[in-house]
Order: C-alpha cells, then structure tokens, then sequence
C-alpha cells in the first residue's frame, strides 16, 4: 500500500474503530481505490524516489534589463512532469525575486525533457524542486 493509501487507512480506521473485519475491508477498498487511481497525484521525488532524469536541458536566457543593473538571483521552481517526462505545471516558490528572471526560468524548463520516473516498473508524475541560478561572470 502506498503512503497515501496508509494514510488514509489510518484515518478511516481511527474514525470507524477497529475490528479484524472491518481492518480488512478497508484494505480492500484502499487497494481498489489506488489501483483505479482515486488518489492520484503527482509523487514529490525524495526518499524512495529517484531523482527526475533530464534528458534535454535548456538553458535561460539572462533578462538583459536585469544584466545592465548587475542583478542575480536564484529562482526556486515546483515542476510537475508527466509521465511521459513533460513539465506539465511550473511555479515559482518565492515570488520576492524580479518577475523577469522568473519569467526567465519558467520559459527554459518549459522545454526540458525528462526521462520518466518509474514506481514499480510503471511511469509516474512526479513533483519536483528546481533551481535555477542566473549569477554574472566576475
């Protein structure tokens, strides 16, 4: 069973009660549920999730505004990739750094292809953090 899974038989079984009947009944219907996909949503790579593989990379463009005033940063993005390895979703976490550079990041992970994530041999979605750093030479 999944950690979701587990997580909602922990709940449903602190709010039903416990019974050896009932313990297997909501297993079942637990299995039933994450097998159709009830509670899909993309996995967060880490722990016992590798890594997503990038198989092509893109890099940003440096905003040529924010090149002429000598400004930096590092924009942190949540990705969502398909299971066919696409960034289907981008956000940024923190919305304190110029949009231009934001807008920068999200343009090239846009068009970063992904090798897909496996979970016992099948393609999943995943979610994933990404750093994108835009630093001038010194």
């Amino acid at each position: 069973m999944s950690a979701t899974g587990h997580s909602v038989w922990l709940v449903l079984r602190r709010e039903i009660g416990y019974s050896p009947v009932m313990n297997k009944v909501l297993k079942t219907l637990l299995v039933v549920a994450l097998t159709v996909g009830a509670f899909a949503q993309p996995i967060r790579v880490g722990g016992n999730v590798q890594a997503a593989n990038i198989a092509k990379k893109v890099n940003p463009v440096y905003p040529v505004a924010m090149k002429a005033q000598g400004l930096e940063a590092t924009v942190m993005l949540d990705v969502t990739i398909s299971k066919e390895g696409v960034p289907v979703t981008i956000s940024v976490r923190d919305t304190s750094v110029p949009h231009e550079f934001s807008d920068a990041a999200i343009e090239a992970v846009k068009q970063w292809q992904y090798k897909p994530t496996l979970l016992n041999g099948e393609p999943v979605e995943v979610l994933t953090t990404v750093q994108i750093n835009f630093t001038l030479a010194k």
